[in-house]
Parts: structure tokens; sequence; C-alpha cells
């Protein structure tokens, strides 16, 4: 009977054992995840050219009593400059000082009001003067463009130049006024109040130049661009137009992110549609600070990898990924895993990039996946704090007084979808997974 019992007992372990075996190992690897801030960077923020008088249907000179207008976008530590030709001159220009005229005050508040205090005279250095007015060389009485001796100079303001002519003084031919418009939009308007006792002279088209303190339209003492030189002597604005629409647009850096392994079918950092769940992710895409989420993902129960990435490739402290640089991090997941991450797009009031909210799975057919992941990444919108003008809004993180200013939204997660224009996703982030 005892004999019997073991022999039941063996073949028990046995089955049990075969059981064990017959279950399938799932298929595991380590995987590294790169991630590149793409974006071209730009010089300038926004840029346009103005060519229509206000009530004109056609481009041509704001003749005395006419007005250009125009408007754009900008944020605090924004600056406006512009040009535009004095047409009864050889290469003269008005324009504000090459810093450009400042957009708000040392309090946020936007400038407005007439600035014509800030717009000056310039002579482009480009042209031999002549008499205003009567110079055969100036654009009323030139044959063709381009047509008058060339001078070899620099850019100065005309009361430096000392040409032995006089010139009206700027608030007698020209007035600027600003406008907020709100939601940081501003319009300017140049207005032609020539004539009169003192020289009549149209104004010709020109171009508008929106720039923080690195930029500028031009720089005095220094040559002039091409460019410049075809405003200031001939009011055509098109090379210089073209110039600087090629060097002006939104770019943002992103910030330190978190990254996330799970099984398929959960959602650990967000849920499409619905609120954010109050675990970390409005700091990340508000302020770029990953801290809480990571926390509560590395004690959150199914994950199976998590971290932060806060480190550029070949720095050596934390810090924002600028455009060119990359953040990389690797972890070990089996079949059946899933990866998300989330990184914020800075200048904007709560975006940030990730796979779906169920996230990207890392097998195929027990194969791991490689190579260009991109095309699974959206920018999405936490739904968290209202949006304003990417690269201009207050409550951004390179411009508000500190975290968590903005207006709340008490929105959902998902794909952002605002009045706003963002470049495309490929055009700012590149993700690439390789399984070692």
């Amino acid at each position: 009977m005892k004999r019997l019992m073991y022999f039941a007992t063996a073949l028990l372990v046995l089955g049990v054992a075969c059981k064990k075996k017959e279950e399938p190992v799932k298929p595991s690897a380590g995987f590294t995840v790169k991630i590149e801030n793409v974006s071209e960077p730009k010089a300038y923020f926004q840029t346009g050219v103005f060519n229509t008088p206000v009530g004109d249907s056609s481009p041509g000179p704001a003749t005395p009593g006419k007005a250009y207008q125009f408007s754009f976008n900008a944020g605090k530590g924004h600056y406006l400059s512009f040009a535009t030709m004095f047409v009864q001159s050889n290469d003269l220009f008005f324009a504000p000082a090459d810093s450009g005229i400042p957009l708000f005050d040392n309090n946020g508040m936007p400038v407005t009001g007439d600035v014509t205090a800030q717009i000056y005279l310039w002579d482009a250095g480009t042209e031999v003067n002549q008499e205003p007015g009567v110079g055969p060389d100036q654009a009323p009485r030139q044959s063709g463009p381009n047509t008058g001796m060339a001078e070899n100079g620099t850019i100065k303001m005309i009361a430096d130049v000392m040409d032995g002519y006089t010139y009206p003084a700027v608030d007698l031919v020209i007035k600027a006024t600003l406008t907020y418009d709100g939601d940081n939009s501003f319009t300017l308007k140049i207005e032609n109040i020539s004539g009169g006792n003192m020289l009549e002279t149209p104004l010709a088209p020109g171009v508008w130049l929106v720039h923080d303190n690195t930029g500028k339209l031009f720089e005095a003492g220094t040559m002039a661009s091409t460019g410049l030189e075809r405003i200031a002597e001939d009011g055509d604005p098109s090379m210089m137009n073209s110039n600087l629409a090629a060097s002006a647009g939104y770019v943002s850096p992103f910030a330190p992110g978190v990254f996330v392994v799970a099984p398929a079918g959960s959602a650990p950092l967000f849920m499409q549609g619905q609120a954010d769940a109050g675990q970390g992710l409005e700091a990340l895409a508000e302020d770029g600070d990953p801290s809480g989420l990571a926390a509560a993902l590395s004690s959150m129960q199914g994950v199976v990898a998590s971290g932060v990435f806060n480190t550029p490739d070949g720095a050596s402290a934390a810090g924002p990924l600028m455009p060119g640089a990359s953040y990389s991090f690797e972890f070990t997941a089996s079949e059946g895993d899933n990866l998300n991450f989330a990184t914020m797009l800075v200048q904007s009031n709560d975006l940030f990039f990730a796979f779906d909210d169920s996230g990207l799975p890392l097998f195929n057919q027990g194969q791991p996946v490689s190579g260009d992941m991109t095309m699974q990444v959206s920018l999405w919108d936490a739904g968290t704090e209202v949006n304003e003008f990417p690269g201009a809004g207050m409550n951004q993180p390179l411009r508000q007084a500190g975290p968590n200013t903005g207006t709340d939204e008490n929105g959902t997660v998902d794909k952002v979808n605002d009045n706003y224009t963002y470049p495309e996703v490929s055009a700012m982030i590149k993700v690439t997974i390789t399984a070692n």
C-alpha cells in the first residue's frame, strides 16, 4: 500500500513537472530608446512683409495720408523691428534702433500706444546721398533699380552722417502706433503724415521682424545686407522677406521626462479622453517636472520598468533637450509588454509627446521591435491648463513667474486640437528603438 502511494505521489509530481516544462517561456530582450530633438534652430520668432496700404486692394507705396498695418504675435522678451524706405532719398529707411522695440515692459505688460519716438531715419551706406527729393538716382526719378553711385559704407543714423543735406524730423513724416489685441497678438500701424511745409514723401513696402535680444534685422556700424540694400534704395522687400522667412518660426526644447514599461492593455501614464489622474502628469506637461510621475510609476502595480530621462547624451548634468541633442535610456522587457514615455514641449502650456495611451508593443510575433518609431508618436494636450500662443504665452515655462501659474482648463487628455499651428511631430522629435 505504501509503495502504491509512493508511485502515485511520484506520478503526480512528474505530471506537474511536465506541465511546467510545457509552458512556453516568453521572449525577452534589452532595449535602448533614443529621443532626439530634430527641430531646426531658428534665429527669429516671426517675420513678414507689409506692402498694401490700408484700404487699397493691391501692393504699393503709402503716400501721404495713407498707412501700412500688420499684425503679429510676441511674448515677454520679444522685440519688434521693421524697415521701410524714405522714398525721396537714395538709401535711407525708417526703422527702430537695431535692438528693436521691446514689446513687453519689466512687469510683463504689453507695450501699446504711440512708439514713434523709438523710430529713426537710417542711412544704409550703400549709395551716395543726393539732395532729398531732388536727386536723379532716387526712386521717384531713377531710370531703374540700383542705379546710383555705390558708397560701400556702413549703416548709420542719418544724424551721424553729416552729408550736408537737411532731412525732416521723423515725427513729421511717420507715426507708428502699437495696439495689443489680446492672446499675445499686436497690431502696428505705420502712418505717412508727411507734407505740409516739409518734404512730402511716400513710404515704400517693407519687412517686419519679431525677435529676441540675440536676433536683429540689421546692426548699426556694419555693411547692409543685399536685402536691406534693396529696401533702402528701391523699396523692394522681397529678398529680405524671403531670407528672414527661412530663419523664422517656432522651435522648442523638450523637458526631462519619464518612461514606463507595462503589460499590453494597461495605460499607466494617461487615458485618452479622460481627465489627468493626478499622479504627476500635470507637473510634467505644464512645468517639465517628471519627479512626481516617476515616483508614482515606481510603485504602480503591474509596471515592469520605469524611470526618468533628464541628461542629454554627452552632457554632464541634467537639462532640457535643445535642437540637435538627444536623451537615451535602457530597459529590459518581455513579449506582451508595451512602452510609453512623456516629455514636455517646453514652448507650450501643457503639451507633451507620447505614444498612444496603451503604449507601443515591444515585440512582434515573438521578435523584439527595432527602428524609427516616430510615426507612432503624437503631440498630446494634458487638458490641465488653457493653451496660449505657442512660444509666446506668459504662462509657458520660459516666461511664467513660477510653476502651475496658468489658467486651469479642467479638460481631458487628448491629442492637441486648438486654434494654433504647430510643426509636424516628425519635424520636432525622432524616437528610435534598438533591441540589444
